[in-house]
């Protein structure tokens, strides 16, 4: 039989379910709320008497109170508690005649799923280990707003105000084509590029183009949590692909496999020549088709060629970005593949927003033409290096037990699996405490390595912030 705990709200947590604890309070309060339980404006048990009742760890309860906050379900009342959010309620089906039960109409529940979740305070702390976020130290604004204004002359101004359903900016376009691409060895006809709203979109559309009920799709594990949640929204069959320390590890009877070759999501490791020959081999012999996602772009430090450069049967379709140079609010990427495919990602596009806004293309144009496009991946290059060496460079000292990947790869965060019986839960919450912030592993790995692991992101944090950032979470460490 199973080893269940049960709260006075009713809430079950089952031991010996592969889903962490905290996931299992997260959805049983979620599912009370919807089915009306608990009612709006309803004051929640503290975490301390929550957790005894349950016979969890109080850090359990808070995290999984704070990540119900965030989404909206929870309200936190300074010095009153924590209550359910008047919004976060359905309305009742006795409310009103003829009032719909929203819960249950729903075919999908985009919600629940184990997401990457950001931070929106992380700028509130001192040393932010958080991925994906801008140094505006390095960003060059001036030139941003030059580029801008000349966006806003009358002849530019003129074409991307204009209703254009489902055309690109041929100058972006044109810059992606002779300026980006060919550092990936990849060579292309305009014809075969799509600009997206960032690499996200494109794996949108490959998948509602090429998976359906049936389709087997490899999917990286650990992976990018993203990727897997749009291709299982197809109804497609995901299969978990391995990963080694020569990158993914190729299986058979695909229709789809969904790659980060040139920096793996999320331990940046880079494929072995040997591996990406391997995939490509199979792909022709068996006749699947690839989705490269440069999930790292022109900031690993240490990358292979594009999986899409080495592709000579036209089975590759590669996906790049340009969010993590500019800043991810700019939402720009591409999609680089056969013209017939592309045609169709258009039209699919144009189903879902038609373009992607005309106005930051062009001026994304025009950054790149002059210059400060590549000016500024050098100068992210130089800093995203001198950050990492040092986080490497003290990690056996700071994080003693800490694990790495091996071989261990730059890039703009780092990858760790914590010592043997530490709990990631844990050591987040005593590290916020101490100001020091990061991204857990789990939403990466799935059950099987909930708890186990954490990403420290390297974009944001200033560089003289990283050594004591490091220490200090050392500190909390050692304290666990």
């Amino acid at each position: 039989m199973a080893e269940q705990a049960k709260s006075t709200l009713g809430l079950t947590l089952d031991r010996s379910s592969p889903d962490p604890l905290q996931r299992q309070l997260r959805q049983g309060i979620i599912t009370a709320i919807e089915q009306g339980r608990l009612r709006p404006a309803q004051k929640m048990p503290g975490s301390r008497s929550l957790a005894q009742s349950l016979g969890v760890a109080r850090n359990t309860v808070t995290l999984a109170y704070d990540e119900l906050v965030a989404r909206g379900y929870l309200e936190a009342q300074p010095k009153r508690g924590v209550f359910v959010a008047v919004r976060a309620q359905p309305m009742p089906e006795t409310a009103a005649q003829g009032a719909i039960h929203w819960a249950s109409r729903l075919r999908a529940r985009p919600s629940a799923f184990e997401q990457i979740r950001k931070m929106t305070n992380w700028a509130d702390y001192p040393y932010p280990f958080i991925y994906g976020q801008v140094d505006p130290t390095l960003f060059p604004i001036q030139a941003w707003r030059s580029c801008s204004r000349d966006m806003m002359g009358r002849s530019a101004l003129d074409w991307w105000s204009a209703d254009r359903a489902v055309e690109d900016d041929p100058m972006l376009i044109e810059q992606i084509r002779t300026r980006i691409l060919p550092a990936r060895g990849i060579f292309a006809r305009p014809e075969e590029i799509l600009i997206t709203l960032g690499a996200q979109e494109g794996l949108y559309l490959a998948a509602r183009l090429l998976a359906g009920e049936g389709a087997r799709v490899g999917l990286e594990r650990p992976g990018y949590p993203d990727a897997r949640f749009i291709f299982g929204l197809t109804g497609a069959e995901p299969v978990d692909l391995g990963v080694d320390a020569e990158g993914a590890a190729p299986v058979s009877a695909l229709d789809l496999a969904v790659l980060t070759p040139a920096s793996h999501c999320p331990t940046m490791m880079v494929m072995s020549p040997a591996r990406r020959a391997d995939w490509l081999d199979r792909a022709s012999d068996e006749d699947f088709l690839i989705l490269e996602d440069d999930y790292e772009g022109e900031l690993a430090l240490a990358r292979g060629p594009a999986l899409k450069s080495q592709d000579r049967a036209g089975r590759v379709i590669y996906l790049g970005t340009m969010s993590k140079i500019l800043a991810p609010g700019v939402r720009l990427g591409f999609m680089v593949a056969p013209e017939g495919f592309v045609h169709e990602a258009r039209w699919m596009r144009r189903l879902l927003h038609r373009s992607a806004p005309l106005n930051n293309q062009r001026t994304a144009a025009i950054f790149l033409a002059e210059g400060h496009y590549l000016a500024l991946m050098r100068r992210l290059r130089e800093a995203h290096a001198e950050r990492w060496y040092q986080v490497i460079d003290r990690l056996p000292q700071d994080l003693a037990g800490f694990q790495a990947p091996d071989p261990c790869h730059g890039g703009s965060s780092l990858w760790l699996k914590l010592p043997e019986g530490m709990d990631n839960a844990a050591l987040l919450q005593g590290a916020l405490a101490r100001g020091v912030a990061f991204e857990l592993g789990d939403p990466f790995t799935g059950a099987e390595g909930a708890g186990r692991y954490i990403r420290l992101g390297l974009s944001c944090i200033r560089t003289e912030a990283v050594r004591p950032g490091l220490k200090l979470l050392g500190q909390v460490a050692e304290a666990l």
